[in-house]
């Protein structure tokens, strides 16, 4: 399995709520409670969206466009930077901005996953929300900014016109459909903007361009708790030590094994509070046959022992 799609596996980036707007302007929506990551496109007609109490200015959306969204403060999607908002979206519920009163489901839901007017000249919109898991999804969201905007394109419009047109049904089969799809659009949204030479990723995305660290960065997720050597990951590379240790550094910016430990101590950090797992079978499972050895890592990375830190004390 490839990195990206390691980390998405363990972040759980699946299991996403999907909604669509079919709404005539002037619209505007606001999330108070917002997801880890959002994704949003605008299928007809265009959007803004302006981060609650930022200075950056509104961004604007259009037809096609997708916006990925990390930002963890209020955000309102609308029609026009200016438009006020007039819904208020809060766990789950849609309350009226002006009021606080609900909106009821009779006057806005169009069909299944699908709400609005439905009225001629209205804007499409899908939005897609991800709860990403544990400290692995940290490491998905640190490729992104609060907002990062994927322009319209012939890869990304195909998986989104099979998404809107799914949306709406409501089939055996109906979410997991869905939710696949989302995870394709997602994914082919992180490759264009990862692809774009002026967006700022960490090291280690980059490095994986590079045929021979690459192939070492997916040997050391697909098996962290093997023990691994410097030479070892060199033989596989196809390198000398020498050579493989300076070209992995640079390009990720630390060594090949204090990559590796990091790597470790994220896996333990959500294995520690997913499991019932003692200390020790964590540290096996990561790597460390010692118990002491993992608990001393551990402080190390986070500061606190992994007892601590599984007690939420962290």
């Amino acid at each position: 399995m490839d990195v990206l799609s390691d980390l998405l596996h363990r972040a759980r980036a699946g299991d996403a709520l999907v909604r669509q707007l079919v709404q005539r302007p002037p619209w505007a929506l606001t999330f108070d409670d917002t997801a880890a990551l959002t994704v949003v496109a605008t299928l007809g007609g265009h959007a803004a969206v302006r981060l609650e109490g930022a200075a950056a200015a509104p961004i604007r959306l259009g037809a096609g466009d997708i916006a990925l969204i990390t930002t963890a403060g209020e955000y309102t999607i609308a029609d026009a930077p200016s438009t006020p908002a007039q819904v208020v979206i809060r766990q789950g519920k849609k309350y009226r901005a002006d009021s606080g009163d609900p909106v009821t489901g009779a006057e806005w839901n169009l069909a299944p996953r699908t709400y609005g007017d439905g009225l001629p000249g209205a804007t499409v919109m899908l939005r897609g929300a991800y709860e990403l898991h544990g400290d692995v999804g940290e490491r998905i969201l640190e490729m992104l900014p609060a907002v990062a905007v994927v322009p319209a394109g012939p890869r990304t419009r195909g998986a989104l016109d099979l998404l809107a047109a799914e949306v709406g049904r409501d089939e055996p089969g109906q979410d997991a459909v869905l939710h696949r799809l989302l995870d394709l659009v997602l994914v082919l949204a992180l490759r264009a903007w990862c692809a774009r030479p002026e967006s700022e990723l960490p090291s280690w995305y980059r490095a994986l361009a590079d045929p021979a660290i690459g192939d070492a960065l997916r040997l050391l997720h697909e098996d962290p708790a093997r023990r691994w050597t410097v030479a070892a990951l060199a033989a596989e590379a196809g390198m000398s030590r020498a050579s493989f240790a300076a070209r992995f550094t640079g390009l990720v910016g630390e060594p090949p094994l204090t990559y590796l430990t990091g790597w470790r101590m994220t896996l333990a950090a959500d294995l520690l509070c997913d499991t019932d797992a003692t200390v020790a079978a964590v540290g096996r499972e990561v790597g460390y046959e010692d118990a002491f050895a993992f608990s001393v890592a551990f402080k190390r990375a986070r500061g606190v022992s992994p007892s601590r830190w599984r007690g939420g004390t962290g």
